[in-house]
């Protein structure tokens, strides 16, 4: 099946075009800065030919119709014609409970989908934008919307309730949910492929590490739990957003600072993280050099950002009893030579032993970092999430079971 893929964003849209069968991508691209001044479009075939649009993109449904434009495009294009593509697979973030499986889009899901933005008011918008914009433009075609939620849902219930009253989860849906789901499933799945092993078999921990991060203990193919909560707030350090946070902090904050909640929102999520305990950037590459060059706060965001990974990968490893292989992935996770051996050190006694040369060595390719002798696999493995995206959305395009 050819699978159109659309992660929306705020003011961004990424597309790939996947043969799922081949599991090739026949094209990747980018619409940025959308709405605003300097929108463009860059486009990449599978062959390598690429291109730059620069044009006046002022919504997600001029975008959307400029992507359709550029994959049937005499010179740029992948197919001849839109009635190539036989289905359009969305990544969206969060439905609370109201859809816990990828989903088959009609109006009926999507009103359900607007009553799930309150989950996720930043991301949630752009995502039905995206689903809105691909049905006017491409009518017929089957929509599918697939989770970020969806790998974490079979956590025990233990592993997802908060210590707060058990009726605002019951009334409200508070409660963990966890984040990346794609991208954990497809890089835990692939490391057993890797490994030549069921992965029913395993227990593996997977590092998403980007400007977003995220942990999950994966035992027997299934997520038993993930640092991040009910909202992608929780659990590490990540670029701009602050993790693990005493509660008592954001209302001593708060009262000092005179923020109202909408303030306190955009603070926890754009004004902490490393860019925050840096003073610099959210650019860990920045961060790294910094502190190469001696500057002691950009060493400390470092330091934190890798021993709250530590901590977590320490607590996945008790939480499974073992361990046969963590896996990294994501921008820093493929290639953050550093993160990985800061988070790594001094981990002998579980048998984590790390290869010092071969994780110099790696540069975001699949590879194996351990020593000979070290009982738990290192892995990195770069994320597809859209692969992932695209085979669900075969799967519930064909009913496949």
């Amino acid at each position: 099946m050819k699978v159109l893929t659309l992660n929306s964003g705020s003011s961004s849209v990424k597309y790939q075009f996947i043969d799922t069968e081949t599991r090739q991508a026949m094209c990747v691209g980018l619409v940025e800065r959308i709405g605003i001044s300097g929108t463009n479009l860059t486009h990449k075939r599978y062959d390598g030919l690429r291109t730059n649009i620069s044009d006046n993109i002022v919504d997600h449904d001029t975008a959307i119709e400029q992507i359709l434009k550029i994959l049937i495009h005499p010179k740029f294009g992948v197919i001849a014609n839109l009635n190539e593509i036989e289905a359009v697979g969305h990544r969206l973030v969060h439905a609370g409970e109201k859809f816990k499986q990828s989903v088959l889009i009609d109006d009926e899901v999507l009103d359900k989908l607007y009553e799930c933005i309150e989950y996720a008011p930043l991301h949630n918008p752009p995502n039905i934008k995206g689903i809105e914009a691909a049905r006017a433009k491409l009518p017929g075609i089957p929509n599918v919307g697939v989770f970020d939620t969806s790998f974490h849902v079979n956590m025990p219930d233990y592993a997802y309730i908060y210590g707060i009253p058990y009726n605002y989860y019951k009334n409200h849906g508070i409660r963990r949910y966890g984040f990346h789901g794609t991208s954990h499933y497809y890089v835990a799945n692939r490391a057993a492929e890797i490994l030549g092993e069921d992965i029913k078999s395993l227990k593996i921990i997977t590092c998403h590490l980007g400007n977003g991060c995220s942990i999950t203990a994966v035992k027997g193919g299934t997520s038993i739990d993930t640092s991040m909560g009910f909202t992608p707030l929780e659990g590490l350090l990540m670029g701009t957003r602050c993790g693990d946070l005493d509660p008592g902090v954001i209302y001593t904050i708060a009262c000092k600072e005179h923020f109202n909640l909408d303030q306190i929102n955009t603070f926890l999520n754009k004004q902490c993280g490393i860019q925050a305990i840096s003073g610099l950037t959210n650019d860990l590459r920045e961060i790294e050099t910094e502190a190469d060059c001696g500057n002691y706060q950009a060493l400390l965001a470092l330091k934190v950002f890798s021993y709250r990974l530590k901590k977590y990968i320490a607590a996945y490893i008790g939480v499974m009893n073992g361990i046969d292989a963590i896996v990294f992935t994501g921008g820093i996770g493929e290639n953050s030579a550093t993160v990985r051996a800061m988070a790594l050190a001094n981990m002998d006694y579980l048998g984590i032993k790390l290869d010092s040369q071969k994780n110099k060595d790696n540069h975001a390719t699949e590879a194996f970092l351990n020593t000979d002798n070290s009982k738990v696999k290192i892995m990195v493995i770069p994320t597809n999430e859209e692969l992932v995206i695209a085979t669900e959305t075969q799967r519930i395009v064909k009913g496949i079971e």
